[in-house]
Order: C-alpha cells, then sequence, then structure tokens
C-alpha cells in the first residue's frame, strides 16, 4: 500500500488533496497545527497529527512507524490577505519547506513535492524589468521562488526526486479565504458594486477537485525535478473569465472595467501551458470553469454564516 505524508492537511488545498488520495486507497498522515480536524473526517487510511512544522526535525518521533512513498507540503501561513506582505513570514514559510524537505529524506521518502505559485513566473519577470517598482503583494511569491530554488538544490545535495507544481489559481468549495473568486461572488450576491482592473491580464483557474488530482497525477507519475503547472490549459484575459463568472451567477448590475490600476505585468498565455503536466500525467481537468462558480456560489449561499 502506498503511504504519503501531507503537511497542511487540514487546510483547504490540503483536505481536499487528503481526499483525493484516500479515494485512491493511499494511507495518508496529515499534518496540521489544528488541534483537531476543521475539514478532515475520520477515516480509516487517515492519521491525523498536530504539528507544527517549524519544528518539524525534532517531531518525526509522533509520526506513525511506516515506511512512507512521499512528503507533499502544502503549510504555508500568509496566502492570502495582508499576511502576503509579511516577508518576515514568507521567508519562514521558505526556510519550513526545507526543513519538511529535509524530514523526509530523513525518514525514507522518495519523493517531495512542494507546492508553487504562478506568482513566481510573475515575481521573475517583473523584477527583470529595469525601472520596475513591484508592490509588497509579490512578497508572497519570491517566499515561494525562494523554497522553490532552496529545496531543488537540497533536494539534489542529499538525494530525494524533487517535484514542484505551480498553481495558478485554486477555487471551490469550502475556500474561505479573501481570494478573487470569494470576494467577487460574495460582493455580487450581496448586490455590491463591482469594480476591477482592465482585466487584460492573462489568468487561469483550476475547481479544487481538478488541484487535488493534479497532485496526486504528480506525486505519483512526475518526473523528479521538474515543475508542472496546475490549471485548467484554457489560459485566457481575466476579464473573460469574470464576465463568464458573473453570467453564471446572474449578476444584473453593472460592472465598471479599469477603474482599479494594475501594477502587475502580464504573463504570456504560453507562461500558463499545461501540456508538460498531461504529457507526464495525463492530467486534464473534469470541472469547467462555469460549473465550478456554480458549485461555489451555491455552497457559500448555503454557508454563508460560516464565511462572515
Amino acid at each position: 500500500m502506498r503511504r504519503v505524508i501531507i503537511t497542511g492537511g487540514d487546510g483547504f488545498v490540503g483536505s481536499n488533496t487528503v481526499n483525493y488520495f484516500l479515494k485512491q486507497g493511499v494511507e495518508v498522515v496529515a499534518l496540521d497545527l489544528n488541534r483537531l480536524p476543521h475539514n478532515l473526517k475520520e477515516h480509516p487510511l487517515l492519521h491525523y497529527i498536530c504539528l507544527d512544522i517549524s519544528a518539524v526535525m525534532e517531531s518525526l518521533v509522533e509520526l506513525p512507524k511506516l515506511e512512507y512513498d512521499s512528503w507533499i507540503h502544502f503549510a504555508w501561513e500568509g496566502s492570502a490577505g495582508t499576511k502576503r506582505f509579511d516577508y518576515a513570514l514568507q521567508m519562514r514559510n521558505a526556510l519550513d519547506c526545507v526543513k519538511c524537505l529535509k524530514a523526509a529524506k530523513e525518514i525514507g521518502c522518495k519523493r517531495f513535492v512542494g507546492a508553487g505559485s504562478i506568482m513566481e513566473k510573475e515575481v521573475d519577470a517583473v523584477m527583470q524589468q529595469q525601472g520596475s517598482r513591484p508592490g509588497m503583494a509579490y512578497i508572497y511569491g519570491m517566499g515561494k521562488l525562494i523554497a522553490h530554488y532552496m529545496c531543488k538544490t537540497i533536494a539534489a545535495d542529499i538525494g530525494i526526486d524533487f517535484l514542484w507544481p505551480l498553481i495558478t489559481n485554486t477555487y471551490g468549495i469550502g475556500e474561505r479565504s479573501p481570494r478573487f473568486i470569494n470576494t467577487t461572488i460574495s460582493k455580487a450576491v450581496n448586490g455590491e458594486p463591482l469594480e476591477f482592473t482592465s482585466g487584460v491580464q492573462n489568468y487561469d483557474f483550476v475547481y479544487v477537485d481538478d488541484m487535488a488530482k493534479a497532485f496526486y497525477l504528480i506525486e505519483e507519475k512526475g518526473i523528479p525535478f521538474h515543475e508542472y503547472v496546475i490549471g485548467s490549459g484554457l489560459a485566457r484575459p481575466l476579464k473573460e473569465f469574470i464576465i463568464e463568472m458573473l453570467d453564471t451567477i446572474e449578476y444584473k448590475q453593472s460592472v465598471s472595467f479599469g477603474s482599479q490600476k494594475y501594477t502587475g505585468v502580464n504573463l504570456a498565455l504560453e507562461t500558463f501551458d499545461t501540456r508538460n503536466l498531461l504529457l507526464d500525467t495525463g492530467f486534464l481537468t473534469e470541472i469547467s470553469f462555469t460549473e465550478g462558480i456554480r458549485r461555489t456560489k451555491e455552497w457559500m449561499e448555503q454557508n454563508s454564516n460560516d464565511n462572515r
């Protein structure tokens, strides 16, 4: 039987990935800061452990004495909101990622799968522009980029397979953070006015169920020391996604495009290319953007008290 460790296993992305692995008959040790899980349910193949990954090497004795195939690392504080600007926090996140990589090697894992961000590509692009003045939101992407580069180098040195998926934008049932999809749907449902940038920048979104499947396939079939973009494979200007989202939730009020200033860079469409993921793992999405938005809106309405 395959066994994996998943850090941040009770979070939005982590818990959905844990559940996908469980459905495939994989035994999972889920690590998270919550004393009791908020999202995970009891399962015969699930071991849940409350653990602070900043002291993960000292806490390895708490893990079940089993043979593990892989370590999948989602734990990352400050992925949304103003904590994205906290450079000390984001540096600590990167160092914690290294600690988990070394812990994975220590207990005999054959593979380490990180959770990168498409913002790493944006950081690279904006930093190479002469005269650019990056916004503080890039601090989050810098933390991911540092974790990526340090872990890849250390993995090669200590001898463990390293894989680094780059998540575009994940959304779906169970998401409670103030990210773009959640905020927009919430405002629309409440009849609030909606203001956006011009929306010409290229974007992509992937529903959380598809994202979890992608991680399963990457852990199982991905080529060591490769990175994989996880997205729908249908990237396009953000404005097109917004219009489709508002049509799906039947938002009737006027929308303002261009009233908000966009200070980032526009990544080329090929940056979002998912062909390597398809070729190496066979991954294809199953949930369209329209269907994903419909499910998310219905869940948000049913859980409106919890999401306030």
